[in-house]
């Protein structure tokens, strides 16, 4: 089969493209970098050729409402066109649990404008939703920070690495599409806040945490559900000690275990 992984060459495209590649399969890693874009539709017919499967892993370098918005509908039109006319089979995106939930959020409005337009574009498609990567866990700290203290809700989370997610997104892509949405999560559930103290008190992050539940992630205030899954779904095998084990903060590792 031929793949094309939209941001293959990204923290989750790259691993998709190896694990596609090593099953034999003819993979076209999109970047700009490789001569495709997918907001000026360059290089996107030429791909598409021949294509079985395409794999949507493209994310907004911007989070400000109207960009992230622009971008997602921008790339996702120029995409699903692309790929009506080349006749691809299965159209497989990635989102995140709780998109229909954070509509507060300008960023999860634009995830839920992509999967409207991946809905009616009459192409058959999977969409899965993912729990929070745990590569995510530095940046989602920095975005409750306020000078020395970090403010987070006590909502929970169920966080997954992303080598699960690639497995994830891999696997489901060889298989039929789903005509709907998959959820996949981490094996672990936690408040927020309670995860990112454990990690700041890991790695030596002076600031005080503070647990609000009226803090906002991402614009949005957060209910106790609203980023964990409603049901039964595939789970990922790394827990957070595992992950922290093998992630660039693995010499913080021994100091985890012995906590």
């Amino acid at each position: 089969m031929k793949f094309v992984v939209i941001g293959g060459t990204g923290l989750i495209g790259s691993k998709v493209v190896s694990r596609l590649r090593d099953q034999g399969h003819e993979v076209i890693a999109a970047a700009p970098s490789t001569g495709i874009n997918i907001l000026t539709g360059e290089g996107l017919d030429a791909a598409m050729a021949g294509t079985d499967v395409v794999v949507d892993l493209a994310n907004s370098p911007s989070f400000e409402d109207a960009a992230v918005m622009d971008f997602f509908q921008t790339a996702g039109r120029n995409l699903l066109m692309a790929e009506a006319k080349a006749g691809v089979g299965h159209h497989l995106a990635l989102s995140v649990v709780g998109t229909e939930k954070l509509s507060a959020s300008g960023y999860f409005r634009a995830k839920n404008a992509q999967e409207q337009l991946i809905r009616a574009s009459g192409i058959p498609y999977t969409i899965i939703h993912s729990t929070q990567f745990f590569e995510f866990l530095p940046g989602i700290i920095q975005s409750g920070a306020e000078g020395g203290t970090v403010r987070l809700s006590p909502a929970l989370v169920q966080p997954i690495a992303s080598e699960d997610v690639a497995d994830a997104v891999a696997r489901l892509a060889m298989q039929a599409p789903a005509n709907g949405i998959v959820e996949i999560a981490g094996p672990e559930r936690e408040p927020l806040s309670g995860l990112a103290q454990r990690f700041m008190s890991i790695v030596q992050d002076p600031r005080e945490l503070i647990s609000d539940a009226h803090a906002r992630y991402f614009g949005a205030e957060l209910q106790d559900d609203t980023l964990v899954p409603a049901q039964a779904t595939w789970q990922g095998a790394l827990n957070f000690e595992r992950w922290l084990e093998k992630s660039e903060y693995a010499r913080y590792a021994p100091r985890a275990q012995a906590g």
